[in-house]
């Protein structure tokens, strides 16, 4: 599995030189840098991403290559993930000390494993992308219509293990759509061939996947779970609360060099998926820049830049906005016990306000 790590000088240098960045990162250090190395071990951050790299993924990657984090005196590795519920499950178990994830998923693992507790300490995504999308050509104008249709998605997929309390605020039973299984990678793709009526899904994967299937935009029927009362929190950065607690200093600064890369992506996300692209092809991971750059157009439009944002700052949440979607998340779960906002979001490491509004 592929660890990413270079700072900035280390970065112009390969790029001087001729040699690919991330190959320069990976070589042997030399005994300088493995002696500094060595006396900043405590300083080092493993970092899991949610799912493989992409556009939305530009802070974290700019605060990489940028050298922000660097700048911090970290040492911060990042690798792939493979979905919310398995990173959260990496993170708890001590492979990675902070990555991103769902905080409800988090709230469920919290709930089964009390002694294992993680907090969210970040939060990127002011609404959530959760959503069930169809084509205009099936003729399902509004949600309720969902009913006695086949809607597919994997089996753990957050937004339909969520259906149930969607359903309920539009007015439906929860049983009366077929759920059909399948992978991942070919959810968008029985959508396209008609095998199921509608999918649910990630704003931010489901619309860009349709779209390059061959699907405008304008042709997309979209059915957002915050238009319809479910006014949930998108993915965040999580950790064990007890590392939060016995590295404080690590958190905070890894949080300024964090929110120090969105600042530089909201001004410019069009560089902010540049660097992406680049990292991407020099790990021999070639994404497509038209999806990367819708990708990270939507995310930025829906999710990332809101109006609360604006007001409380990157990051932040709004205690009684989160205190109204943990209930409705414990329901939804039918979890036994219904966590605190402390338990679940944590905001003293934040950098100061004013150092988070956006500009």
């Amino acid at each position: 599995m592929q660890i990413h790590r270079f700072t900035r000088r280390q970065a112009l240098r390969s790029l001087s030189l001729g040699i690919p960045a991330l190959t320069l990162a990976q070589s042997t250090l030399t005994r300088s840098q493995g002696s500094q190395v060595r006396a900043q071990r405590d300083r080092s951050v493993r970092y899991t991403l949610s799912w493989l790299p992409s556009s939305i993924d530009a802070p974290l990657i700019t605060a990489v290559t940028e050298g922000y984090f660097a700048d911090q005196g970290l040492d911060v590795t990042y690798e792939r993930g493979f979905g919310s519920a398995d990173s959260i499950t990496k993170i708890a178990a001590g492979q990675y000390e902070i990555g991103e994830g769902d905080p409800y998923s988090m709230i469920e693992f919290n709930a089964k494993n009390p002694d294992l507790a993680l907090v969210a300490i970040y939060v990127h995504y002011n609404k959530s992308p959760f959503g069930i999308y169809s084509l205009k050509e099936n003729g399902i104008t509004e949600p309720q219509q969902l009913e006695g249709k086949r809607l597919g998605a994997p089996p753990g997929d957050a937004p339909r293990r969520l259906w149930p309390v969607f359903a309920k605020t539009i007015g439906i039973d929860p049983d009366a759509v077929t759920w059909v299984n399948m992978e991942p990678k070919l959810r968008e793709t029985f959508l396209l061939q008609g095998q199921v009526d509608a999918i649910s899904g990630f704003m931010t994967s489901a619309l860009p996947n349709i779209v390059r299937g061959g699907v405008p935009l304008d042709e997309v029927q979209t059915f957002f779970y915050t238009d319809y009362g479910l006014d949930l929190y998108g993915n965040a950065l999580i950790t064990r609360a007890e590392f939060a607690e016995e590295n404080p200093e690590l958190i905070q600064d890894f949080l300024r060099a964090y929110v120090r890369a969105w600042q530089e992506v909201i001004q410019a996300p069009d560089a902010g998926v540049d660097r992406v692209l680049a990292v991407g092809r020099e790990s021999g991971e070639i994404l497509n820049e038209e999806t990367e750059r819708l990708r990270m157009s939507l995310a930025m439009e829906n999710l990332m830049v809101t109006p609360e944002v604006r007001e409380n700052g990157l990051g932040m949440v709004d205690s009684e906005r989160l205190a109204q979607s943990i209930d409705q998340v414990v329901e939804g779960f039918e979890l036994e016990t219904s966590p605190s906002v402390e338990q679940v979001f944590n905001g003293e490491f934040l950098p100061d306000r004013a150092e988070r509004l956006i500009a």
